[in-house]
Order: structure tokens, then C-alpha cells, then sequence
């Protein structure tokens, strides 16, 4: 569809009114047609969130003064907003211009109407945020109605409705109004695609094995559960001890491999480390009775006879991500147990070990909601990714829902050709099972955190009997693995270890190549009791954490031996990278 600025062509309107017309029944038929089931939240974790605001609004309910006082406080806070906004200068009582890119357009300030409106959501968002705080409610209840609470105060934005918005305003001038029919026409399209959510990353910018996920490598190894790569070297000679990488099972490999520039795989092959990932199976209904154990065994354990059997080496250093990190761990704890020495040393990165506070993902964890996922999931029998996708999503609603929102349906510009954004919304399902031993053993028991609770293959798990050395790294501003609580839970291994703090946030800060010298880290040889006392004795260093890494993991990697090249070597090439698994979607 036209959307460029100009009166518009009553043929090209018509046209592509026809056409919106035709997408509307289409998507209207889906809709329709869609199971109870396809709902963001399941019908009973719904009830269940409802039933913790009722606890809460009951509780508000027993102290009618506070409540009587804070609705004092909101509309005071109103009067000072409005009078300052609509002050000659617009000097008053509004409160400050938020650090908030959603009202980057100086109209926000610089019309009273705009800013008055602004400062008025500003006084209403804090007032919220207060009154989520008050009353005597259970703590899970409290976390339940605070993150709600959030997603509600992003909902309500005024930057999320076009007639509020002065860039969505601005084009809808400019374009005639294109933008608006152009925007229901993406909507419709996200509508009618798989995913059924907004897009945010153009589909089309990337293509996997060519542009994205190309460094050279070639599947060695099949499972039910992943594929083996292992990657052409790229230097004459490589360290003796081969590299692993565990990336989480929700999340495709590729990550680590995005463009050239930022390629962790590519940039390790640089130092001369022999390269292999674990590239996960994207679930459907024959994954439907695998559990945790089967990620492991049937991944990173069976994978060391396969590197064994390339390299020549027993030994492998291992390198696990996010949850990829937690089966590290798990898997280092059942290698313990059972007496088996191949794990020469690994690292985890952004990864939690400990569950004690898991962050916002607890408000979808409960008795209650793993009951509700196992009833929703007993005919499918696992959890796609486009729904994983979604929940996760919630959790950075105003990144990863509004904003695209507003791009894609509003101003109705093209999608973003980011390969991040691409990665992220190229994800990967959980088996019904793995996903209730997940949130019921591990989330909500804490079972890894305490000793012999938590089984693989019937093996007691004891995360204290490690003795392989251990690197964790973590990142300052991630939102999804907490860097003090993963320090806490570096806290329990009795290995030795080292900790290296980076900057940024889970993916941006992990995919951080040295060249681009941002973020920075920070290092401390320490192990105080808490993560605070780690920090205020800790070195900051510019660039990035990969080099620091690197030095630690070279020290334990053996001698420089010759490259060792996949085609032709001692495995089967079964077909190039990214492989077979990599390209499944849901």
C-alpha cells in the first residue's frame, strides 16, 4: 500500500480498501475459529491473577483512610501537573520529563495540551504503582498485582493512541491518512500469520546459512532432542581442549552466531578454539513425554563421544547460556555423581542456579498455573514458541509490544531489519513435560538450589560435589537472569570459580564482540557473602568481557595442536549449518 504524503488516488484507496476488506474476513474466520486454548494466558492462570487483585482490592477495602488518602494524593498530584503544564512556560508542579524514548518528540513539551497530558500520566502511573504497594496482601499475591499493575500502566500510555501521539499524528497529515489504512493492514497480516503477534523484526532481511547463522560449519550429530555442529577452524592451530555451547533450549543457537561482526562462534574460531553448539529441536507432539533429563542426555552428554571422536580429546570445556547455564550446571552435578571427568572446565553465563527469587517470571509460576498449563496441554502436548514468544514478551511489554505496536500499525513503518529482533522472534517450544518439571521442581521447589532433591535419570543432583573449574559471567542490567541472584547462586558451588560482571542487559550485553569496545565489565577475584560487597570491590575495565574470558579459558584449554577440519574428518557431515533443527518454526 501507498503511504507517501500527498492527496490520496480515490483508484489506489479503493483498492486497498478491497483488499483490507478481504484480509478483515480472513482474519475474522481465524479468530473464530481459534480454541480457548490459543488465549495468551490459559483460562485458569487467568482466574488465578484475578483472584490475587481480589485479595488485593479486599485489602484496600480494610483501610479506608490510606485509600481515602491516596485518592487525596492523585488528584493533588493532578491539580500540580495541570496547572504547571498550562503555566505560561510550562514551568510548575508537572513532574520531570521522563528518560522515556515513547516521548522523545519535543511536542510532548512543547505543547500544553501534550505536556499536560504526559505529566498527567506520569502523576496516575506513580499513583498506581503506590497503591500496588498498600494493604496487607501474601507476598506472591503482591508480585502478581505490582507487575499486572505495570503492564497496565504501559497499556495506558498516551503515546499508544494515535490521536495522543504527535509522530503518529504528524505522518497521518502527511500521508493523508495512508498510514492508519496501511497500519490495520499490518495488523491484519500479524493477525493471519502463524506467530499471531505484532512483528518486529522484518522477516525478510535475513536468511538463514547466508546472512544470518553463516559462519561454516556442518551437523555432525543428530538426536531427537538437538543437532551437533561443530565448525571449520579458522587458524592453523587450536587449542587442544574443544569448546561446547549449551544455549537454551527455548532459544535457537544462533545468537552466537548473528552477523559476521558479532559472531561469538566466529570470533572463538578466531582465537582458536575448535567450535561446537548444541542446536535444540524445535518441540511438537512425538517431544510431548521428554523431560529435563532428555535435554541432557540426550544433548551435551551425548555430544562428548561425538567431540571425542573428532578431536581426539575426552576433555571439553563448556560454555552454557541462560537455561542452557542451569543444564550445565544440572548436567556437572549428574557428570559428579556418576564419576565422569570429561567436563574440563565451564562457564556460565546470565545463568541462574538458584530460583529463590526468580524475578517477574514468578507471577506465571505457581501450583495453580502448572496445573493450568498441564490441562491446556494435554492434547497438544508442548508449548509452541510463538506462545512462549508472547509470555515473554509480557515481561519488556514496552520494547517488545507497544513500541512495534506503534511502528507497525500507527506509523505503519517497515518493519526493523535487526538480526536481534529476528533471533528473537525465531524461538523454540517446550515439551508439556520438561515444562511442568521446569516450573514445578526447579522454579518453584528450587530443587537445584537444594542438595539431592532434584533427580536426572534418577541420580540425586548436588550442585556441591562439582569439581570442575567454573567461570561465571553475568550481566548488569539483565532483566531476565538478575545478576545479584545469579551470584548468590555462584554462592553455593565449592569448585573453583571466578565471576566477571558485564554491562547491558541479557542479550546485548552477552553479545558484546571486543571491537566494539561498549558496555564494559567488571572484575572481582573475590567471593564476599553478597553481590553488593562484590561490586563495591570490583575493577572496572573498558570493552568487553569476551577477552577477559578468553585469558581464563585459554589457561585451561592445553596445547596448541593442528586445526581440526570437518570435512573430511572423522564424522559424517550430515548437512551444512545452521542445520535442520535451526529452520523449524511453529
Amino acid at each position: 500500500m501507498d503511504t507517501k504524503p500527498g492527496a490520496p488516488d480515490p483508484v489506489v484507496l479503493g483498492r486497498d480498501w478491497a483488499e483490507l476488506a478481504g484480509k478483515a474476513q480472513r482474519a475474522a474466520t481465524k479468530l473464530a475459529g481459534s480454541p480457548a486454548s490459543a488465549a495468551i494466558l490459559p483460562m485458569q492462570m487467568a482466574q488465578d491473577i484475578s483472584a490475587s487483585f481480589g485479595r488485593f482490592y479486599a485489602g484496600l477495602l480494610r483501610d479506608p483512610r490510606a485509600l481515602a488518602e491516596a485518592n487525596v494524593d492523585f488528584w493533588r498530584g493532578q491539580a500540580e501537573a495541570w496547572s504547571g503544564a498550562l503555566r505560561p512556560g510550562g514551568e510548575g508542579g508537572e513532574k520531570p520529563r521522563p528518560k522515556d524514548r515513547r516521548f522523545r518528540n519535543s511536542e510532548w513539551e512543547a505543547n500544553p495540551a501534550l505536556r499536560g497530558l504526559l505529566h498527567s500520566y506520569l502523576v496516575g502511573a506513580d499513583w498506581m504503582r503506590s497503591l500496588a504497594g498498600k494493604g496487607e496482601l501474601a507476598p506472591e499475591d503482591r508480585k502478581k498485582v505490582t507487575f499486572f499493575t505495570e503492564q497496565l500502566i504501559d497499556a495506558m500510555a498516551p503515546s499508544n493512541f494515535a490521536h495522543l501521539n504527535p509522530d503518529v499524528v504528524k505522518k497521518t497529515v502527511e500521508t493523508g491518512g495512508r498510514n492508519l489504512i496501511q497500519g490495520f493492514s499490518n495488523f491484519l497480516d500479524d493477525v493471519l500469520a502463524e506467530s499471531g503477534h505484532v512483528r518486529r523484526a522484518d522477516q525478510e532481511a535475513f536468511e538463514l546459512g547466508v546472512t544470518i547463522a553463516a559462519t561454516k560449519g556442518s551437523v555432525v550429530l543428530r538426536t531427537p532432542m538437538m543437532e551437533l555442529i561443530q565448525y571449520e577452524p579458522t587458524t592453523e592451530k587450536v587449542s587442544e581442549v574443544p569448546l561446547l555451547l549449551i544455549s537454551p533450549w527455548v532459544n535457537k543457537y544462533y545468537l552466537f552466531d548473528l552477523q559476521p561482526k558479532t559472531s561469538f562462534i566466529r570470533w572463538a574460531l578466531e582465537q582458536g578454539y575448535t567450535v561446537f553448539a548444541v542446536s535444540w529441536v524445535n518441540p511438537d507432539e512425538s517431544h510431548a513425554g521428554k523431560d529435563f533429563e532428555d535435554y541432557w542426555l540426550e544433548g551435551p552428554q551425548a555430544a562428548f563421544a561425538a567431540i571425542a571422536e573428532a578431536t581426539g580429546q575426552d576433555k571439553v570445556n563448556l560454555i552454557g547460556y541462560c537455561l542452557g547455564g542451569t543444564l550445565t550446571a544440572s548436567g556437572l552435578a549428574y557428570m559428579a555423581a556418576k564419576g565422569d571427568e570429561r567436563a574440563n572446565s565451564a562457564t556460565m553465563i546470565a545463568t541462574m542456579t538458584d530460583f529463590a527469587d526468580a524475578g517477574d517470571f514468578e507471577v506465571f509460576v505457581s501450583n495453580e498455573n502448572v496445573k493450568a498449563l498441564r490441562a491446556q496441554l494435554a492434547d497438544k502436548g508442548y508449548l509452541s514458541d510463538a506462545e512462549l514468544s508472547t509470555l515473554f514478551s509480557l515481561l519488556r511489554a514496552n520494547d517488545l509490544i507497544w513500541s512495534s505496536a506503534i511502528s507497525s500499525y500507527l506509523l505503519a513503518d517497515k518493519a526493523v531489519p535487526s538480526d536481534l529482533l529476528f533471533w528473537f522472534s525465531d524461538g523454540i517450544g517446550m515439551p508439556g513435560k520438561m515444562l511442568e518439571t521446569f516450573m514445578s521442581a526447579i522454579m518453584l521447589d528450587n530443587a537445584l538450589a537444594k542438595p539431592g532433591r532434584l533427580k536426572l535419570a534418577g541420580t540425586p543432583l548436588d550442585l556441591a560435589k562439582i569439581e570442575t573449574p567454573l567461570c561465571f559471567v553475568s550481566l548488569k542490567d539483565d532483566h531476565v537472569a538478575n545478576w545479584e541472584t545469579t551470584y548468590r547462586g555462584a554462592l553455593r558451588f565449592t569448585a573453583p570459580k571466578r565471576f566477571i560482571l558485564g554491562g547491558s542487559g541479557h542479550n546485548a550485553g552477552t553479545i558484546n564482540p571486543p571491537a566494539a569496545q561498549k558496555h564494559g565489565y567488571w572484575t572481582n577475584a573475590a567471593f564476599p557473602p553478597t553481590a553488593a560487597e562484590w561490586l563495591a570491590g570490583a575493577e572496572r575495565h573498558e570493552g568487553s568481557w569476551w577477552s577477559e574470558w578468553s585469558r581464563w579459558l585459554k589457561e585451561r584449554s592445553g596445547e596448541q595442536v593442528p586445526a581440526r577440519p570437518v570435512a573430511g574428518g572423522p564424522l559424517p557431515v550430515l548437512e551444512a549449518a545452521p542445520g535442520s533443527y535451526a529452520r523449524i518454526r511453529r
